[in-house]
């Protein structure tokens, strides 16, 4: 048994299916070992590619998600992907090759501080330096990944000591970790009293965030909100569990095209697996009320210490939690917020007027491509937005819901891990459709990818939006300098169609609003990649009122 077996053992144990991953320095012993195990793995043509697809991969299902890759530069350019997990709390591991050991110090081949370098945005940091602590070692990453709120960790790992021989003894050392999370109930006291406050705020506010999407709270939230009648919102790119057509739901806040006037209003903020950071204003005035008070509940102590200062924090399992406060407010028979809500929602409307227009086509805008898509975005649906102009069309117009499917580049607002993440998304869902939104920015990151799907089989449809531009960034230049002052964000024609088929994948140019439609009904039947390029104009609502 090698070094490189006991790792693979080790990742199987934990449930792990498949290893994103670009060959190179340090990895050969880890994928021999991987083949003979049965371990997938799934190549691509970019390390920021295969940590986007690991990230995805746990974003969506909460579960570890694994990437291997060499040394040096192509272990810095995986940290992007890691620092993606690491702003949204996604269990993610990390493994970079490294040359042997005997020579550290030395000027061996592609040598640099690894661990360093991705401490900073890691729970764990660390090189494997001896094969007898290897498997203690990376059971402490995993356990770590998924502990309290999870986030990546990684294990440079010498390719000696991946073909190293081990022991059974130096295999077994760790206990095999119970893929825990936690899940206390909340102090009795604070979950009653916040709930008095919640019974006597007469404009209150519900934001629910990733940390409610990893305890799973989506159902319990249904029940509070239906219960309540509490205007609830999303910070942007935050996980969601709220259903599609919910009336109490308001779309994101912190979104760069605004939101209705609630946060300013409110006399009480409740933030549930939400850290109180710029989307919320800070949870501080001049965003909030001076008068308004701040309830926050959190899963993991720690995230209770980030921001401003609750007015009544609970540590506990937001689940919980919100079931808690459904039995209590059916228990004394409270009156719902229906009269805030009411006002919610008719500053929602007014709010909304703008992007609700669908102009005429030609030119095709961001809305036409939205509508087509919305009878596509079924339960069952896995639906990743990746685009920061195009992202906006689809947060402002499809509004009604936010639902555990729905995936975007999450708190760095990144853009360019689309691809891999629709990779990702269909290695952890082998039969449901899955639905990839893209600009033409954003897509250029990682459009090589195409091929890599194609190869190994990973259907996705994509449909992209292309504006010829750094679309959000030519809106807000215009808005704010003028025509003249649109600089540096223009790009040139490209026929990602055809770019798509050179690829190995279906490539669509569309020219009318209603071929998208039908287009995707054909991608979605397709066992290949589709690509449907929709050429569009750069522009936000108010250019095309």
């Amino acid at each position: 048994m090698t070094g490189a077996d006991v790792l693979v053992g080790i990742l199987r144990e934990q449930g792990v299916t498949f290893v994103s991953t670009l060959c190179g320095n340090g990895l050969n012993p880890f994928y021999v070992a991987c083949q003979e195990a049965g371990l997938r793995l799934v190549d691509t043509r970019n390390e920021q590619a295969a940590a986007y697809m690991a990230d995805a991969y746990a974003r969506l299902t909460g579960r570890i998600g694994v990437c291997a890759v060499s040394s040096g530069i192509a272990h810095v350019n995986a940290l992007s992907g890691v620092v993606n997990a690491y702003y949204d709390g996604a269990p993610l591991l990390l493994i970079s090759g490294e040359s042997d050991t005997a020579y550290s110090g030395q000027g061996k081949f592609q040598e640099l501080d690894q661990p360093a370098l991705a401490a900073p945005v890691c729970k764990m940091s660390a090189c494997v330096e001896r094969v007898d602590n290897l498997a203690f070692q990376v059971r402490q990453a995993l356990a770590l990944a998924q502990a309290g709120r999870p986030g990546p960790v990684h294990l440079t790992i010498p390719v000696d000591i991946l073909e190293a021989e081990v022991s059974e003894e130096q295999a077994g050392r760790g206990r095999p970790l119970p893929l825990a999370r936690p899940c206390c109930e909340g102090d009795p006291e604070a979950v009653r009293e916040a709930l008095f406050w919640i019974t006597a705020a007469e404009r209150p506010l519900l934001v629910v965030g990733s940390g409610a999407f990893y305890a799973k709270a989506g159902a319990a939230l249904a029940r509070f909100i239906e219960l309540t009648d509490i205007p609830t919102v999303v910070p942007i790119w935050d996980r969601g569990v709220v259903q599609r057509q919910t009336p109490q739901f308001f779309g994101v806040i912190g979104a760069a095209s605004g939101e209705p006037r609630l946060l300013p209003d409110c006399d009480l903020l409740i933030l549930v697996g939400v850290r109180p950071d710029y989307r919320v204003g800070y949870a501080q005035p001049p965003a909030l009320s001076a008068s308004a008070r701040l309830v926050r509940v959190e899963a993991d102590a720690s995230e209770l210490g980030r921001g401003a200062r609750a007015d009544l924090a609970i540590l506990g399992d937001p689940a919980s939690v919100l079931e808690a406060w459904t039995e209590l407010w059916q228990g004394g028979r409270y009156r719902p917020h229906n009269r805030w809500l009411k006002e919610a929602r008719r500053r929602d409307a007014a709010f909304r007027v703008p992007w609700k227009t669908v102009p005429p086509a030609p030119p095709m805008t961001g809305r036409h491509i939205v509508e087509a898509l919305r009878p596509f975005l079924r339960e069952e649906t896995i639906f990743l937005i990746d685009g920061g102009n195009i992202g906006q069309w689809a947060h402002m117009c499809l509004a009604d819901g936010y639902p555990e499917g729905w995936l975007t580049c999450g708190a760095s607002a990144v853009v360019g891990w689309g691809v891999p993440g629709a990779m990702g998304a269909r290695l952890a869902y082998p039969d449901r459709p899955i639905i990839l939104l893209s600009g033409d920015g954003a897509i250029t990151f990682t459009i090589a990818e195409y091929e890599c799907a194609t190869r190994q089989k990973l259907p996705l449809v994509t449909v992209l939006a292309d504006d010829q531009a750094w679309g959000i960034v030519v809106c807000g230049q215009r808005q704010r300098y003028g025509p003249q002052g649109v600089l540096a964000s223009r790009m040139g024609p490209i026929r990602y169609d055809l770019v798509a088929e050179g690829f190995g994948a279906v490539g669509t140019c569309i020219e009318r609003p209603e071929e998208i439609g039908p287009a995707i009904a054909r991608g979605l039947a397709e066992s290949r990649p589709t690509l449907i390029h929709v050429p569009i104009i750069s522009a936000g609502p108010a250019d095309v009122r």
